[in-house]
């Protein structure tokens, strides 16, 4: 059962399930904790699992304030700092996994290891057209069904949509009580098309696995390039799967990220070197962030 906490200036829905070492996992545009269902249910004999509606959607309000990577990074270390958990794995999905890099990079000691799933260091040309695309749908679209069905189109592979996968998604999402508004959604996916960190990568010092699947034309070779960036980064890349394979096939997906914690855990996995940058002068906001 979830609650609200306080996490900074924002009141940020959260449900926490298991036991064992702690994992915070960040979703994408309009995602809820109920993302992550098949992660809460399939990893709590093992973790201690932290989700949460991001700020915008669910029952986590969208302020007035504009929205930033920054922000939403810091909505994220404020949950953690709210429920005193010093350091955790954290997996983020798509816009939640350019927060989980930008968390790392402003809050190491909050970051054991990333997992980045479908991830990018800058959106090319493709993906920023893309997110327009998706403003503009929720925007236009019929009905909230008819917009599910096109939004998902480049987020589930083409055998989900077959075989009723997709169509039960939608259904779930029409069903949840507390919707998204567009103007919501265009205001979150705002903060990721002018977006343009490019040496984030290169800044993160936590052991980190990405994953892409290999008929995502979104965040397939983006993904690889955010691995080549970050020192000692593992790249998979999964043929089959589109952009959210921890929802299409969940099992494969918690056990591939749970091995990576194991192997973290006992310092197997390989910690990136730190590498040697040029002076530059703090960014906005960055001194905010000190310990």
């Amino acid at each position: 059962m979830g609650g609200h906490i306080r996490a900074g200036d924002l009141d940020v829905w959260v449900e926490q399930v298991g036991t064992g070492s702690d994992v915070l996992l960040i979703g994408g545009a309009g995602d809820t904790v109920e993302s992550w269902q098949f992660q809460l249910d399939g990893l709590a004999d093992r973790y201690r699992l932290t989700a949460f509606d991001t700020r915008g959607a669910g029952r986590t309000a969208m302020p007035d304030d504009a929205v930033t990577v920054e922000v939403l990074a810091g909505d994220a270390a404020g949950i953690l700092d709210a429920l005193g958990i010093p350091s955790a794995h954290v997996a983020g999905f798509s816009g939640g996994s350019i927060v989980a890099q930008e968390l790392a990079v402003r809050r190491p000691d909050l970051v054991r290891s990333l997992v980045l799933q479908s991830t990018w260091a800058v959106p090319d040309v493709y993906l920023r057209t893309w997110m327009r695309c998706v403003q503009w749908l929720a925007e236009r679209a019929p009905s909230e069904r008819a917009f599910l069905e096109g939004f998902f189109l480049d987020i589930y592979t083409a055998r989900a949509h077959e075989d009723g996968t997709v169509a039960a998604f939608v259904d779930q999402v029409v069903a949840f009580p507390h919707k998204q508004a567009p103007q919501d959604l265009r205001t979150y996916l705002d903060a990721f098309v002018d977006d343009d960190v490019r040496d984030r990568p290169r800044r993160i010092t936590a052991p980190t696995l990405v994953l892409a699947g290999g008929v995502d034309s979104a965040a397939r070779a983006l993904g690889r390039a955010v691995a080549d960036e970050v020192s000692g980064a593992r790249f998979e890349l999964w043929e089959t799967e589109c952009h959210q394979p921890f929802q299409e096939v969940p099992d494969r997906w918690n056990a591939r990220v749970a091995s990576f914690w194991r192997e973290v855990e006992a310092g197997r996995a390989a910690a990136p070197v730190p590498r040697v940058a040029a002076h530059r002068p703090a960014l906005i906001g960055e001194e905010e962030w000190a310990d």
